[in-house]
């Protein structure tokens, strides 16, 4: 019965794809044993409860083999019909090109950018050993990944498996389907390295199965690595598109069998008709699933015979219900001249002692002022909160979407904001997945300094601000920054980017009501009646902006000073609040220490966009603003000029 179950995740698969004309046909013919192997004796996981906070994940890193992954899914019970195989592909389907984190009941994440899964995977592993140190036998599982041979030529891949090793995430198993063909070549044409060796280079376990037809060893291979003292790495050779006539080439990695699909069934001794599973496959899968539920159930009386303060906090934290008490918070403030990045620590320190947030910074907490309490996640202490990531920024962010996948903790990451490049398509997918995850970027422009252009951003806000679902805020003191952080808190279907200074910032007059304006995104700092000019700023340049303010005043001339902490929630409110901000028919101008790239949306109608479009230098920041122009006087001067041309 075990081959035919393993037949009908081939068929399954490769009968959605031939319907869609499009798909990977490879994967599904080779690796549908390695599914098997880990469904049938190891998966702790139930259709009934897929959302039970100790079942173990599986990623399938290798994203692309996603209809082997629904194939399993439908065949064990999740909410995936025939209907929505035969619908693979295809427009609103559950069963999308690759795995949909939200969209597909059974997928615990999104894949198909190469390595990511295995960054992810490492990053469950981090939520599942911190919360097992809390909470004994509540959370004990196990985090399984399927890659393929491209997974490990990426960077990421590197960055996360030496962090694994050093972390030495037992419950961590990589499962390789190592068929040695990717897209263009055989792998022997761009890698040569022995990845045993690789591996027990990075204090990881590794075994090897020979025959990946062979599911019994491959699931022998699974059991030993549960019992080893650190993550493993399982090599299990296989034949890409296994049973087609261009078995084991390039041919079958990315296109549909076409006809050749009769020659595959042939193959397989298969005879039934287009998407038609008999149904003692059927009964088989459900008996093992029914065998997982039993697991399930004995799990949920002892998590019912918990103490209910605890039941609840578990249960909340699951549920995301953190929050803060805004009047406690607001004796953060002391009037202080200081960079929001000091201002960012000070509220780190105090919101992490109050709710369940766990993270760190890529190897700069001294320079970010962003470091997680109860001393450093390690080997002997998995309860501390502070991650030591390492110098590896993408990594970093990728660990800290599976830990937020993983569920009951609040990840945060913090760098240099520069480079926030290295980490764009881990906060991509966090956005992409409607994931809440946090991240503080310091060192927020040229007023970096002296480490001049390699370390000064420009065009990092444009960037991030570009990304659908993610929240971008930038700071104007401490009052905002406070703000700031209570909003990210407040969204919870996807990640919130803080951006603070390196520089000094005076604090600012606010009204009472300055969180709620900050939430909005844009709110009046300053106005003047029947002005006639208004200034947008952000973070560092609001104090600015209000400078400009008055000398135009000494020259006669009204205007508003709008602070707008963050473009997107800005763009969320109601016409008539923006228009209220904004008047569009004023003189508007902007200033942001930054490319001025996308500010032309407010400024183009009667104004002008103050910012800089070109690298840095590296000098005292006060002596590159003077170099550039980029004060008061200037700015000044030039408004003044634009409004004697507008006439």
């Amino acid at each position: 019965m075990d081959l035919k179950n393993i037949t009908a995740l081939k068929i399954l698969g490769i009968d959605a794809i031939n319907k869609a004309n499009s798909g990977h046909p490879g994967i599904v013919l080779g690796a549908a044993p390695i599914i098997y192997a880990l469904l049938k004796d190891h998966l702790n996981i139930t259709p009934k409860n897929s959302k039970w906070i100790n079942r173990d994940r599986f990623v399938l890193s290798a994203g692309h083999g996603s209809a082997l992954l629904y194939s399993t899914l439908h065949l064990s019970g999740f909410n995936i019909s025939i209907e929505d195989l035969k619908n693979f592909r295809q427009l609103n389907s559950k069963t999308p090109g690759h795995p949909e984190y939200k969209h597909t009941d059974g997928v615990e994440c999104t894949t198909g950018p190469l390595g990511q899964g295995i960054g992810m995977g490492v990053g469950m592993a981090v939520a599942e050993a911190h919360l097992s140190s809390k909470y004994n036998k509540i959370i004990d599982h196990y985090t399984y990944v399927l890659c393929g041979d491209g997974d490990l030529q990426e960077g990421l891949s590197y960055e996360a498996i030496s962090f694994a090793g050093r972390q030495k995430l037992n419950k961590l198993i990589l499962l390789h389907d190592s068929n040695n063909i990717q897209l263009d070549s055989p792998v022997k044409d761009v890698q040569t390295e022995d990845l045993h060796k690789r591996f027990e280079a990075s204090n990881w376990n590794t075994i090897l199965v020979k025959n990946g037809d062979d599911w019994k060893a491959i699931s022998k291979a699974i059991g030993e690595a549960k019992l080893a003292n650190k993550p493993t790495y399982i090599e299990v050779k296989t034949v890409i598109g296994a049973g087609a006539t261009n078995e084991g080439t390039t041919k079958v990695h990315g296109a549909p069998l076409g006809k050749d699909i009769e020659t595959v069934k042939k193959n397989l001794n298969w005879t039934n008709a287009e998407f038609e599973i008999e149904k003692d496959v059927y009964n088989s899968y459900s008996q093992i699933m029914n065998e997982k539920e039993v697991k399930y159930l004995e799990w949920h009386k002892q998590f019912n015979s918990l103490d209910e303060k605890i039941k609840n906090e578990i249960t909340n934290n699951f549920n995301q219900k953190w929050d803060v008490d805004k009047k406690d918070i607001m004796k953060l403030i002391k009037g202080e001249t200081q960079a929001t990045r000091v201002s960012s620590g000070n509220v780190m320190n105090y919101l992490t002692a109050k709710l369940p947030m766990i993270g760190g910074s890529a190897d700069l907490c001294e320079s970010t002022k962003i470091k997680g309490p109860d001393g450093n996640f390690d080997i002997d202490n998995r309860s501390g909160r502070n991650i030591m990531y390492g110098v590896r920024e993408f990594a970093m962010a990728s660990i800290n979407n599976g830990v937020a996948l993983h569920g009951g903790l609040l990840p945060f990451a913090a760098g240099f904001f520069v480079f926030s490049d290295y980490m764009k398509p881990a906060i991509r997918l966090s956005a992409l997945q409607q994931i809440q995850t946090l991240y503080v970027f310091t060192h927020d422009s040229i007023g970096v300094g002296e480490d001049g252009p390699t370390h000064q951003p420009i065009e990092q806000l444009a960037m991030l601000r570009a990304i659908p679902n993610l929240k971008v805020f930038r700071p104007a003191d401490m009052h905002e920054t406070i703000a700031a952080y209570i909003a990210a808190l407040e969204y919870k279907n996807g990640p919130s980017v803080i951006v603070c200074t390196r520089q000094n910032l005076e604090e600012l007059n606010h009204g009472k009501d300055f969180i709620k304006d900050v939430k909005k995104g844009a709110y009046i700092i300053s106005e003047d009646k029947n002005s006639n000019v208004t200034i947008i700023a952000t973070g560092s340049e609001v104090k600015l902006a209000l400078d400009v303010k008055n000398k135009l005043n000494n020259e006669n001339i009204n205007a508003k000073v709008v602070s707008m902490p963050c473009v997107e929630n800005y763009e969320e409110q109601s016409l008539g609040y923006k228009d209220a901000i904004i008047d569009k028919n004023s003189n508007i101008f902007t200033i942001e220490l930054g490319t001025t790239f996308g500010w032309e949306k407010y400024s183009f109608r009667n104004g002008k966009s103050f910012g800089w479009n070109k690298f840095g230098f590296s000098a005292p920041f006060g002596d590159i603003l003077k170099h550039i122009g980029f004060n008061a006087e200037t700015i000044s001067k030039e408004i003044i000029e634009k409004l004697r041309g507008n006439k």
